[in-house]
């Protein structure tokens, strides 16, 4: 099985980033959260970190490359083997040109998995401001 290594999402005005510099190579073993490649912005420097553990097996873009948020930046191999390019599995999922998947399809993909709502059967717990007087209890002494 193969994970995608994709730009995140850089913030709300931000769309695309520069690569400045693959921390690991092709080839090399990586372990979940370790970061791979560094990106640029006018706002913000970040590193991305490998989302599984494994071998980079593919690196799609070079240090300088310009790149939109969604863009699938290599691909990790899990299991340590480096797949050759003739066996590698095509990408799932909905690639568009320059390997940059449309995260908006994917959003509206996993809302349709939400649970239906919680419904109650009892009227809500209203507060108000009133208060109900009550009498102290007598206590007989013996």
């Amino acid at each position: 099985m193969s994970e995608k290594i994709l730009v995140p999402v850089l913030g709300e005005s931000i769309t695309e980033a520069t690569v400045t510099k693959w921390l690991k190579k092709k080839g090399d073993n990586v372990v979940a959260d370790e970061a791979v490649v560094e990106l640029e912005t006018d706002k913000v420097n970040l590193e991305v970190p490998a989302p599984a553990s494994g071998v980079i097996s593919e690196i799609n873009s070079k240090d300088g490359d310009t790149v939109e948020v969604g863009t699938v930046l290599g691909m990790i191999s899990e299991g340590g083997a480096l797949k050759e390019e003739k066996e590698a599995e095509p990408v799932k999922g909905n690639v568009e040109k320059n390997n940059v998947i449309n995260l908006e399809i994917e959003k509206k993909k996993d809302t349709k998995k939400t649970q239906e709502p919680l419904l109650l059967d009892e009227e809500p717990l209203v507060l108000t401001d009133e208060v109900e007087e009550t009498k102290p209890i007598k206590q007989n002494k013996t």
